[in-house]
């Protein structure tokens, strides 16, 4: 009885260091599995922050500093996220902004800002001190996006080369209460991507994500005609060339009625040729960024399609480039 006592006990000894060896094996293994699927999450989540700020909300292109010797003001290699570009009464407004330094510099970018801090700007337009946010940043419409998608321009953002580039103080004729838009949403949290199976819903998200509505809408004394919604006729006169935005509604006789859905997206796809870029056309430019919106996945780009042919239609002539007054 003993001798059997002692024979178990021996085993027993002889296998904890095996299920020592074991237990450590499997906890070194779980270990690595957990880092490599955060490093894998964390790569997806940048790469969509990075679809989303280069070819959907803009955020590259208002952040960087743009050749309009070339077609389409191609962003300036090196410029990207360093700020300073200007917008002034040419895109209404009374007096004037500068797209601020959104690289992870400390001193002069956003290196020191929480995720929080920037989520804040980008949804609600409140800064890191607290000055609130002239609404040519579409903050309006981003407030809107999913806090995923949000938080994924956040991380793309941390990976840009920082830049110390000193932007200068913005210039207004009037108080910011009096032009700061209501937000539709109050958190982040409640905010939904709709899934692409609704495509358009879908489409409806891209759009409003995109910002569309503010360039292809026309203003009357710094106010968006709401009745003429998407129907184009916002100018922009850079000097060198006067270009109206386009009608995308569904009107037959003005807007894109008549389009098929391939041709849509075959005007996209026409402006991923990198030779459109390489000359000035002079008069004959577009402030739309094509460089970077072509860009946009085919789905995304007929899911917009798709919402758009739901808009109410509007008769409403546009002249793509008027003559100078």
């Amino acid at each position: 009885m003993k001798t059997s006592y002692l024979i178990v006990c021996i085993f027993f000894l002889g296998l904890l260091p095996v299920t020592t060896l074991f237990i450590s094996c499997n906890s070194s293994d779980k270990s690595s599995n957990d880092k490599a699927a955060k490093e894998d999450s964390l790569k997806i989540k940048i790469e969509r922050g990075r679809y989303l700020a280069y070819h959907v909300s803009g955020c590259i292109d208002c952040h960087s500093q743009r050749d309009y010797k070339k077609f389409s003001g191609l962003i300036i290699n090196g410029s990207e996220g360093k700020g300073g570009e200007v917008f002034n009464e040419i895109y209404s407004i009374p007096g004037v902004v500068f797209a601020r330094n959104i690289t992870p510099d400390t001193v002069n970018g956003i290196g020191k800002w929480t995720d929080e801090e920037i989520a804040r700007a980008i949804t609600r337009g409140i800064s890191r001190n607290g000055d609130t946010l002239f609404p040519i940043m579409p903050y309006p419409h981003y407030n809107q996006m999913s806090k995923g998608d949000i938080y994924s321009i956040i991380a793309f953002l941390r990976t840009l080369k920082p830049n110390n580039n000193k932007v200068t103080e913005r210039k207004l004729f009037v108080p910011l209460t009096t032009v700061y838009p209501q937000l539709p949403s109050s958190m982040l949290e409640y905010n939904v991507k709709p899934d692409v199976s609704d495509i358009v819903k879908y489409g409806a998200y891209m759009v409003n994500s995109a910002a569309c509505m503010d360039c292809h809408t026309p203003m009357e004394k710094g106010k968006y005609q709401m009745d003429k919604l998407f129907s184009g006729g916002f100018v922009f006169n850079l000097g060198t060339f006067i270009v109206t935005t386009a009608n995308i509604t569904p009107d037959t006789a003005t807007g894109i009625g008549k389009w098929t859905e391939e041709m849509f997206l075959d005007k996209f796809k026409h402006y991923r040729d990198p030779s459109l870029y390489v000359s000035d056309p002079g008069k004959m430019n577009s402030i739309m960024p094509w460089s970077l919106f072509a860009k946009m996945d085919d789905f995304d780009i007929k899911a917009i399609y798709r919402y758009l042919r739901t808009v109410p239609a509007v008769n409403h002539h546009v002249d793509k480039y008027p003559p100078a007054k």
